[in-house]
């Protein structure tokens, strides 16, 4: 007795389709798993065994042999407990095989036969799709995301029995716990009007929103360096449907509760605490999982008190900025795992934290200082396009009880300037300024003559490299979209203040 259903194998944020084969013959009872299984896969042969013994069938007291093809994937997680059971049962004649090959199977079985949730819904919804099945059988509770697909059928189910009956065509009493609604983004509960004072730091902000920046501010504690951090994506625009899916997939398959609303809206914000290790940074483990980078994928990834975070964690950071993604290789798999995040990161000048502050003397010595600063390391710094001073609040800022621009107004220029960069960048294959290089900065980033005078003198004072050369061409490039200048070349003056933003590159007294 032979039978076939279909199921998926998780890779990253993308599944790869696995065909389940059962074979049930003759010979003392065994229940073996073949096709590269981990550990969570071959300990489905006991929640398969009672999960269909306790929905009231019989389990064949046979040889059972499982293969789970192509072999050379490596099948992780319990996913594939719906699809061994279902081969079975229709090995046994308990389910009528004409239409277990249209749907794909997932679902983690408990011992009394009920369908728990699955991590991955949304990516193996997709490859449904991709494959040209009529549907997937999800769990209940994956309805929402595996509905987030356009295309297949999803059926939701409680236990084992409505699997049955489904595919025996009867009537089964199972409708999804609600339908997807149409979500829109929520409104932030900060806002940059709660602001006092640091008009420069407000405007570093808008320039890093509006071209997709990286940002370092440096100042004293208390100058408010996490509170501006915390209200940069309320001056973001909107994620676009793609972004929104892209964003929800790196979610769901790690099971994360905030899928199970539907498709997420809101730009993500991550804060990770300066303890955090490589993988929880980065993303690793030997099953390779997604880490804080990729959770905040086309958001904001915020590094308070950066010197603090160990240098080899830091290091890791330099290809996600590079690239917008991760690569994990490991002896069975490589995956790759979106990563394209604005990085703000904060820092005290000094280890006490008032190094150049006129209120509080500092008590650090000179070479203790160059020691703290010396932690993030020049590569990684060139790759932060806009270093912003902070500096403390006076008296006078502090007891204002007038309230700044709102975030709703920044929003709108923010908006307006990269709706000129979608113009400007509408037949290349990137989207933003930052992400000019090479031929394409010369292409879109003329200065005009006094500019370039300009940018000479910078380079030859201030000895910047060719990376902070490139980014200064880039922020006076959004400058100019901020200000909605339609010129093709540069403006000096913004090429002044691009200057301006490379605070660490100009040597200055923070």
């Amino acid at each position: 007795m032979l039978s076939e259903t279909t199921s998926a194998a998780l890779i990253g944020v993308k599944a790869l389709p696995v065909s389940i084969e059962v074979d049930i013959s003759r010979g003392l009872p065994s229940f073996d798993i073949v096709g590269l299984p981990d550990k969570a896969v071959r300990e489905s042969r006991e929640r398969v065994r009672s999960a269909i013994k306790n929905s009231g069938f019989d389990f064949p007291v046979k040889k059972i042999t499982i293969n789970m093809a192509p072999a050379d994937i490596k099948k992780i997680g319990p996913h594939f407990d719906l699809a061994i059971a279902c081969g079975i049962l229709a090995a046994s004649g308990k389910i009528v095989e004409d239409h277990l090959d249209d749907y794909l199977l997932a679902g983690e079985l408990s011992l009394s036969g009920r369908i728990k949730v699955i991590k991955g819904a949304l990516p193996l919804a997709e490859e449904a799709n991709a494959v040209d099945k009529k549907g997937i059988v999800l769990p209940q509770k994956n309805y929402r995301e595996g509905a987030l697909v356009e295309g297949p059928e999803i059926i939701p189910v409680r236990n084992l029995c409505d699997v049955v009956d489904f595919f025996n065509q009867q009537e089964i009493n199972c409708s999804p716990e609600a339908e997807n609604e149409v979500i829109t983004a929520q409104e932030y509960e900060v806002d940059f009007s709660e602001i006092k004072g640091q008009q420069e730091a407000r405007r570093a902000l808008e320039v890093a929103a509006a071209g997709s920046h990286n940002i370092m501010m440096i100042g004293p504690p208390g100058s408010g360096k996490t509170m501006m951090a915390r209200r940069l994506r309320t001056i973001l625009p909107p994620l676009k449907e793609k972004e929104a899916l892209e964003l929800t997939k790196i979610y769901s398959i790690m099971g994360l509760k905030e899928v199970q609303e539907g498709l997420i809206r809101d730009r993500p914000f991550r804060a990770p605490h300066h303890n955090v290790t490589r993988a929880g940074l980065i993303g690793g483990g030997r099953n390779p999982e997604p880490g804080e980078v990729s959770f905040a994928h086309r958001g904001t990834l915020f590094l308070d008190e950066m010197p603090e975070f160990k240098r080899d964690v830091l290091e890791m950071l330099r290809q996600p900025l590079e690239e917008g993604t991760v690569t994990l290789v490991r002896s069975e798999m490589t995956v790759t795992f979106p990563a394209d995040f604005t990085l703000v990161a904060a820092m005290n000048p000094c280890p006490c934290g008032y190094y150049g502050d006129k209120r509080k003397e500092c008590s650090c010595t000179v070479p203790r200082i160059k020691r703290y600063r010396s932690r993030i390391s020049g590569p990684l710094l060139d790759r932060i396009d806009i270093h912003i001073h902070v500096p403390g609040l006076s008296v006078a800022e502090i007891t204002d009880h007038s309230s700044g621009e709102a975030s709703s107004t920044i929003r709108k220029r923010v908006l307006a300037a990269r709706e000129r960069q979608n113009q400007r960048y509408k037949n290349e294959k990137f989207n933003y300024n930052s992400e000019l290089s090479g031929q394409k900065i010369k292409k879109f980033c003329q200065p005009e003559t006094q500019g370039q005078h300009l940018l000479e003198n910078a380079v030859e004072e201030l000895g910047l490299s060719a990376r902070a050369y490139d980014r200064i061409l880039r922020l006076a490039r959004t400058i100019s979209d901020l200000e909605g200048d339609g010129a093709k070349k540069i403006k000096t003056s913004y090429l002044a203040e691009a200057v301006q933003y490379r605070s660490l590159d100009r040597g200055v007294q923070l």
